[in-house]
């Protein structure tokens, strides 16, 4: 059974870090590329940043850039967001995701940024 488990997030001040954590188990880790999105409330999902399976190739968008670092340690099966400088347009619940040939969902955590 594919399982990918999300923790790190919580309430935070603008200025703040956080440290999302995903651990996954159930397939072959490091043949999958992982991301991270993000949903805030009224809006829709969004991918903000994703890192390849092969060569630790990175992608974030624009907003988060600087901000955010991704990261992933294939032998914990386990990929990071290091979220720094957060901002309260940063609030959402965020999603690990994994894919291959198919895309694999966390079930979330909050992240709230207060101001």
């Amino acid at each position: 059974e594919v399982q990918l488990v999300e923790s790190g997030g919580g309430l935070v001040q603008a200025g703040g870090s956080l440290r999302l954590s995903c651990a996954a188990s159930g397939f072959t880790f490091d043949g999958y590329g992982l991301g991270w999105f993000r949903q805030a409330p009224g809006k829709e999902r969004e991918g903000v940043s994703c890192i390849s399976s092969v060569g630790g190739r990175t992608f974030y968008i624009n907003s988060v850039t600087g901000r955010f670092t991704i990261s992933r340690d294939n032998a914990k099966n386990t990929v990071y967001l290091q979220m720094n400088s957060l901002k309260p347009e940063d609030t959402a619940v965020y999603y690990c995701v994994a894919e291959y040939k198919y895309r694999y969902w966390g079930q979330g955590t909050q992240v709230t940024v207060s101001s």
